[in-house]
């Protein structure tokens, strides 16, 4: 896959469809690598006209790393914010950047989770280099809303993997809390998506400090309500780690915001609804023109 300096590090990506057509930036969440994306997911998204661009995020996959930051004291983040190595407007500017390194002046931009809260970063930052926006799953940053679960909070927290097999095990321990109840996967599937991305890049510490941006970045709601974008939330009704009062709240922000609500949807992406995604981006995009 091939990689590029953008906001100062390296960022691995890789692209699908007719690069004549108009740009979608995809945005993975939290310790998600590119591999978020299913390759087929995206050639869906592509054979509907889009020039699409997935990428790992900074210190995760085989983007630039953080190590030298070390690990940092999550508890300790909640007095003292500034203790955080880097925050979602940094991974914002490495969005924007990204585009700019490739020559694209603006691109429909999708986000899952994180990624939802980096894309809201990059329309309220760089309104000029998006030309529409799609939130799913993700949250508005007020703490009143989009809240997990006790389980989904400890799934999300525990100690990971001493090697391999038990990081394999502890994905698929994290995946049955989190995934969507309606659509529920194989053990042999959730084992198999988890040892590829622990074989490219196992990076927990990385994951650590993309949480620690995410609980350090401020609240977006007011800045939300000066965006002038087409703009999606979808939100599943059944998720475990970000309530589906976050999709709520980032809907009612954005000025003209539609919201899909899905019933039986968790914090994934299950490939029975990969249509339906498809279906509400394409015509998310529609609304800005040019697709």
């Amino acid at each position: 896959m091939p990689r590029c300096k953008a906001n100062g590090i390296e960022l691995e990506y890789e692209t699908f469809g007719d690069p004549a057509a108009p740009t979608l930036l995809l945005v993975m969440g939290l310790g998600m690598q590119l591999l978020g994306w299913d390759p087929e997911l995206c050639r869906r998204l592509a054979d509907r006209g889009f020039h699409v661009i997935r990428y790992d995020n900074r210190d995760i996959g085989l983007s630039t790393g953080f190590d030298e930051a070390g690990l940092p004291d999550l508890a300790a983040l909640f007095t003292d914010p500034g203790a955080a190595p880097y925050l979602l407007e940094d991974m914002a500017e490495d969005a924007a950047g990204l585009l700019a390194a490739l020559g694209i002046r603006a691109a429909h931009v999708v986000g899952v989770s994180m990624g939802g809260m980096i894309v809201q970063e990059l329309a309220i930052r760089h309104p000029e280099a998006v030309l529409s926006l799609c939130s799913i799953m993700s949250t508005t940053g007020a703490h009143e809303v989009g809240q997990p679960t006790p389980a989904a909070l400890a799934a999300l927290t525990a100690p990971p993997g001493a090697d391999r097999e038990s990081a394999i095990e502890r994905g698929l321990r994290t995946w049955r809390v989190l995934e969507s109840p309606a659509y529920p996967h194989t053990d042999d599937q959730l084992r198999e998506t988890t040892a590829a991305a622990y074989d490219r890049a196992n990076r927990p510490a990385g994951s650590a400090r993309q949480l620690a941006a995410i609980l350090c970045s401020p609240d977006r709601t007011e800045r939300l309500r000066a965006l002038a974008v087409p703009a999606q939330v979808i939100h599943g009704e059944a998720d475990p780690l970000i309530d589906v009062s976050g999709g709520r709240a980032t809907a009612a922000a954005i000025p003209d915001a539609r919201l899909l609500l899905l019933p039986g949807m968790g914090h994934d992406l299950p490939e029975e609804l990969w249509d339906t995604y498809v279906d509400t981006i394409v015509a998310n995009a529609q609304r800005a023109g040019g697709l």
